[in-house]
């Protein structure tokens, strides 16, 4: 007899969104230094990639929103899945079919992050609207936590792969990697899926352009993005200089812990915490800014690597818990809220990054503040570290007062 697909496969094959996620927006940087040293391509041509990644991811973002209810749940979702298989088949095979490898690479790199804005538009929603029995932002959490294991499992097992075969193999592992988005378009074939709101009651685009709660909204994703990778994106490269350890050991120390405790906040968050919705945002911002002052205070590099990772636990529930404040206070939002928010995120997913790193370069341009440093590389990232704490500090103080104005129609965040 044939099992009869429920929301319970829904969900699974949304967390396999997520994974693809994960793997669409670190894969790339783990293959820099195979880049560079097989292509001859140079920092800054690679730091192109990085931000031609979450170019395309805003671009889609906004592109999306005002189409993706009339284009349909289905077709966008297998669209988002088939583009990111797309985008890492090609960049194990353009390198090896075309002359220009950088000219390969960015096709690639724009397919993959075309497919990967996709999926951050159409995936919460969905999730957002499967019929449990019992409704709760946790579960916007909990899905969330599978964009962190998946950056863990990228991370740990391309390691594995390159100390197995090497790196002049790198070819093959994004087509491994490729199975994983393939997975996913696969189910969306089949799995049900549930309208998020009533058709014709969705709040027109225009409208929520309009209001003025959204654009609150708004501007705490741009902060959760930024608090978010304005520590995630430098972590590896603080942990070599402060530490003196190893790209491999650097990504361990750095990034991975930091997922891993990102992860770690979104399930206890979507699992066992029973709180009204805006309080983990509030709280999640101070410790943020807490956690930024360690790694910036701390004399020993230890400890400020700690910091770091512990910054991955005070983010974990940004952005998911934004999802959740404007579900719970815009419930006719619609995918199109969605699709905005996730754009503001992606804003602040290079704000943050780039923040640190522009004072940082100031700083190392301005020789009273190299002297007054030592000319010490960990000393001089503290400083751009110490100006990204704006992030977190908007965040917490924007939940605060939002909350004390809007206070109807709050649900609670078992996230």
């Amino acid at each position: 007899m044939k099992k009869e697909l429920t929301w319970r496969h829904t969900q699974r094959a949304c967390y396999m969104g997520y994974i693809t996620q994960a793997i669409i927006v670190n894969l790339p940087a783990l293959l820099f230094v195979t880049f560079q040293t097989h292509y001859d391509i140079s920092l800054t041509q690679l730091s192109l990639l990085v931000v031609l990644l979450f170019v395309v991811q805003i671009a889609v973002d906004m592109v999306s929103a005002p189409f993706v209810d009339r284009i349909g749940y289905r077709i966008y979702s297998l669209g988002s899945f088939l583009l990111s298989t797309l985008g890492l088949v090609l960049m194990s095979v353009l390198p090896m079919v075309m002359e220009n490898t950088y000219a390969a690479l960015l096709i690639a790199i724009t397919v993959a992050s075309a497919g990967s804005g996709m999926l951050e538009v159409i995936i919460s929603p969905i999730n957002d609207s499967l019929p449990r029995p019992e409704a709760g932002p946790g579960a916007m959490s909990l899905l969330h936590s599978f964009y962190c294991w998946g950056v863990v499992a990228v991370v740990l097992l391309s390691t594995v792969y390159f100390s197995l075969f090497g790196t002049e193999n790198w070819m093959y592992l994004p087509l491994l990697w490729a199975l994983i988005p393939l997975i996913g378009l696969l189910a969306f074939f089949k799995v049900p899926l549930y309208p998020l709101v009533k058709e014709g009651k969705a709040m027109p685009f225009w409208q929520l352009l309009r209001t003025p709660m959204f654009w609150s909204l708004f501007l705490f994703m741009i902060c959760a993005g930024a608090s978010e990778q304005a520590m995630s994106q430098w972590a590896s490269l603080f942990a070599e200089t402060g530490l003196g350890v190893s790209k491999s050991m650097g990504d361990l120390m750095g990034p991975c812990a930091f997922a891993v405790c990102m992860g770690t906040a979104r399930v206890l968050f979507g699992v066992y915490i029973k709180w009204p919705v805006h309080r983990p945002l509030v709280v999640c911002g101070v410790m943020c800014i807490f956690c930024y002052l360690l790694v910036i205070l701390s004399p020993w590099p230890v400890l400020s690597l700690i910091g770091c990772a512990l910054c991955g636990f005070s983010v974990g529930v940004m952005w998911p818990g934004t999802y959740s404040l404007a579900s719970s206070r815009m419930p006719l939002g619609g995918t199109a809220m969605y699709a905005l928010l996730a754009m503001g995120g992606d804003i602040g997913c290079s704000l943050g990054p780039a923040a640190v790193g522009a004072v940082t370069d100031w700083v190392m341009a301005n020789p009273q503040w190299m002297a007054l440093l030592g000319q010490s590389g960990e000393a001089v990232m503290k400083i751009g570290f110490a100006f990204a704490i704006v992030f977190p500090l908007c965040l917490a103080a924007g939940v605060t007062l939002f909350s004390r104005r809007h206070t109807q129609g709050s649900k609670h965040l078992s996230a």
